[in-house]
């Protein structure tokens, strides 16, 4: 394990590469749904497809994200991480330049593999090459400084789908890869786990990989009728049996059984899903409702969910602090409430809706609830678990919120009525998007529910988070295996 300090100059490169690979990702998790009503005009798509090119892309992120660890760790975190940025980029250039909705679905999946394999690389590297003193503070910089890029996206990305166009959406990944390859290259030691063993879980990846597949091609596909949807929801079902069979009896399993072991971490988790679905499904359409019903443009459309980062960015350190001294009970409870009702407020959103008196109070609603829950909920996932599991722990819960919010993108246009060209028409939109507010404010009042009923306070020597300041609202910090602090 490398001893650099934060103070030096190959300190201050390693900080810029890992931020830089971060970045691609969480700007195209953030600027992609500003682009859907654009993308879907010039590809003459229906609603099915704008739900791929956020599903392709968040599918093979949630199943293939502890593999991509595993890998690093193994074969050298360096390397994994320069194929992912590598691997990102070129999918991101496919995606730019995809001459239909085929193309471009395919390409989102490819990006979704380099997410993969480059988002648990970022924090490993760090957590692998700094100075122990000098560890939290790289790894607060890099987790601030990616929050950042989270915040910009939207708005950078309604600038670009006004300007020059959707494309460049995807195209600005290229500039920053050729900038965080070479800098990794040259100034980012070499690190890997020289005690990690055993043989990859890569059943296990492509079973519950297939699983979500498969369940969210009959989600998607219902509306259509198509004959194969029923098909699909059962082969899916088996897919997700085979899984747990399969890491059940495995002796390196991706997905240990024994993990859930610990009710805490179980409910904790159940939170997760409740609280990631409502927020995946009203991201995907919150951007859609702004500009296809309201009638704003990308940015407009863009800006005007930034609030919410902000305050994330803000003020979740000090919610991990207060929830130190009160417990997690209290604000894994409020938290949900409070997203919940800024969903409900997004019921004013309609035709000619006013940003300071329609948009603003919700957004700031949501923004306080995701500020109260999303660092004790981390917090809670750490400490549920040993402290040689907690970036295991971690993983399961980052790849769970992302599954909860594919399944929910997949499942709320078949909910609400929504039919494939829903997106083309203001009224049927607006309609099904008030429903579609009712069953994510539902959701997550289940979510609050599970918190109070199971939630308690941990053991005072659990492990505890490093990633305190966080800025994406998709899914919970990512934290890693190596450098968690017990207290006592």
């Amino acid at each position: 394990m490398a001893d650099i300090r934060m103070a030096s100059a190959q300190g201050r490169w390693i900080l810029l590469t890992t931020v830089l690979g971060s970045s691609m990702v969480l700007l195209d998790s953030t600027v992609v749904n500003v682009a859907l009503p654009r993308i879907g005009r010039d590809l003459d798509a229906d609603l099915a497809v704008l739900q791929w090119t956020v599903n392709a892309y968040m599918l093979t992120l949630a199943g293939l994200i502890l593999l991509g660890g595993s890998l690093g760790d193994r074969y050298g975190r360096r390397k994994v991480f320069v194929i992912g940025v590598v691997w990102f980029a070129t999918a991101s250039l496919l995606c730019g330049l995809a001459p239909n909705a085929g193309v471009l679905i395919a390409a989102r999946a490819l990006q979704g593999i380099g997410g993969a394999l480059l988002t648990p690389g970022s924090l490993a590297l760090i957590q692998a090459s700094f100075h122990p003193d000098d560890r939290s503070r790289a790894v607060g910089l890099w987790s601030g400084f990616g929050g950042i890029g989270a915040a910009v996206g939207p708005f950078l990305g309604g600038w670009l789908v006004d300007g020059p166009g959707w494309r460049w959406v995807f195209l600005l990944n290229v500039p920053l890869a050729a900038v965080c390859v070479p800098v990794a290259l040259r100034h980012v030691p070499e690190s890997r786990d020289k005690l990690k063993h055993g043989r990859f879980d890569v059943l296990g990846a492509a079973l519950g990989a297939l699983a979500l597949a498969l369940v969210t091609y009959a989600l998607i596909e219902a509306p259509g009728g198509s004959v194969l949807v029923a098909p699909a929801a059962v082969a899916g079902i088996v897919a997700g049996v085979a899984f747990v069979m399969v890491e059940r009896r495995r002796p390196d399993p991706m997905m240990p059984p024994d993990i859930f072991a610990s009710r805490q971490f179980t409910a904790v988790n159940l939170v997760t899903l409740c609280v990631y679905a409502a927020l995946g499904g009203f991201f995907f359409l919150a951007a859609l409702q702004l500009q296809v019903v309201s009638g704003w443009s990308a940015l407009a459309a863009g800006t005007a969910l930034l609030p919410t980062t902000v305050l994330m960015l803000l003020l979740s350190a000090r919610s991990g602090e207060l929830a130190e001294h009160i417990g997690p009970r209290i604000p894994l409870t409020v938290g949900p409430l409070l997203c919940a009702v800024g969903m409900l407020l997004m019921l004013r959103v309609g035709p000619d809706a006013s940003y300071f008196a329609d948009v603003l109070p919700a957004v700031l609603v949501l923004g306080f609830g995701l500020v109260t829950l999303v660092a004790p909920l981390t917090a809670t996932v750490l400490a549920s678990v040993d402290v040689g599991r907690a970036g295991l722990a971690s993983g399961i819960n980052n790849a769970a919120a992302r599954a909860a919010g594919l399944v929910a993108v997949a499942a709320l246009p078949l909910l609400t009525g929504m039919g494939p060209e829903a997106y083309r028409s203001a009224t049927a939109f607006n309609d099904a998007f008030q429903q579609a507010m009712g069953w994510c404010a539902g959701l997550l009042a289940v979510g609050a529910v599970v918190a109070f009923a199971t939630v308690r306070r941990p053991a005072p020597d659990c492990t505890h988070p490093e990633c305190l300041r966080h800025g994406s609202v998709l899914a919970p910090p990512l934290e890693g295996e190596q450098a968690h602090k017990r207290l006592g």
